[in-house]
């Protein structure tokens, strides 16, 4: 492994961060829906990154953050089936409707360990 974070731009990307409050208790729920949407993602070669984040202060609280390779990777993302399942599962679990912040991302820096950890899947 090296020791240096590989480093890379990422001109033409999209990106999304999106806040998922979830009904009281309901948050276990919105992430089996969320993991069973991330074990399908090879059917969107275009979404580059999925990461799916715990708010640490709020229990009811899920933030997502993906990387998309363009506009049109984007919207092949939301014309997924994937997708489409995701979002008719999804709202039995929320309090609100998501909140989406979108983005063009400029450069990643990520350390080549965090791939080869014994807990990644």
């Amino acid at each position: 492994m090296r020791d240096e974070p590989l480093q890379v731009l990422l001109p033409g990307r999209r990106s999304l961060l999106v806040r998922l409050t979830c009904q009281e208790g309901m948050r276990p729920a919105m992430l089996e829906v969320l993991n069973t949407y991330a074990d399908g993602l090879e059917e969107e070669p275009g979404t580059e990154m999925f990461v799916v984040s715990l708010d640490p202060d709020d229990a009811t609280i899920v933030w997502l953050y993906e990387v998309f390779k363009d506009e049109d990777a984007e919207e092949a993302h939301r014309a997924s089936g994937g997708f489409a399942r995701m979002m008719g599962t999804m709202p039995e679990f929320l309090s609100a409707p998501p909140a989406v912040l979108r983005m063009e991302p400029l450069r990643m820096v990520m350390h080549e360990t965090v791939l080869a950890e014994d807990w990644a899947f």
